[in-house]
């Protein structure tokens, strides 16, 4: 009986152990799209306008590779200053992840950013780019996708200028960065 119980509790604390503690990214996006300080949305492929567009062979390809972009936003104000820091906090302590293997850090006008990502370096399923600034609050897009590759990023930014894309779908985004 004793044997029965300590492993019972031994295989308990094993059980316990294993679990990470720390929250996905995914779990975050889906905690928070409903609280009343952040914005929550996606922007889906189509909204891009890339059919109608002329693009290259590798334009193409790296479009195909492209889902969507899921969009959270939590907008500063001096009500929820609290709360803003210890959700900078946590999102921080998720991008933290050695899964997340970062490609560059930024300075921009409206405030720091971070782009890392998920997958292998040729073969990459998801781009994170997190930015916040200390008066207006965090953003954390993921671009999801199929096999995204880093050499394509370009073409495939090159390929949205082309298209008639003027920001459909980030109005909210824009609201939070004017403020």
């Amino acid at each position: 009986m004793k044997n029965s119980i300590r492993l019972l509790v031994l295989s308990l604390v094993v059980t316990m152990v294993s679990c990470s503690s720390t929250q996905s990214l995914q779990e975050y996006y889906v905690d928070n799209s409903e609280n009343p300080n952040f914005l929550s949305f996606d922007v889906p492929v189509s909204l891009l306008n890339l059919e109608e567009v002329e693009l290259s062979a590798m334009e193409k390809e790296a479009i195909s590779s492209l889902k969507k972009l899921d969009i959270l936003a939590f907008k500063k104000t001096t009500e929820n200053a609290l709360e803003y820091t210890a959700e900078k906090t946590n999102v921080k302590a998720i991008l933290k992840n050695p899964d997340f293997t970062e490609l560059m850090k930024m300075n921009t006008p409206y405030g720091k950013a971070t782009v890392k990502y998920l997958g292998d370096e040729d073969a990459i399923d998801e781009v994170i780019i997190y930015g916040d600034s200390k008066e207006k609050g965090f953003a954390l897009i993921r671009v999801l996708g199929n096999e995204m590759n880093p050499a394509n990023m370009m073409q495939l930014l090159q390929a949205i200028q082309k298209s008639d894309y003027k920001g459909e779908g980030l109005e909210k985004l824009e609201g939070l960065l004017k403020g």
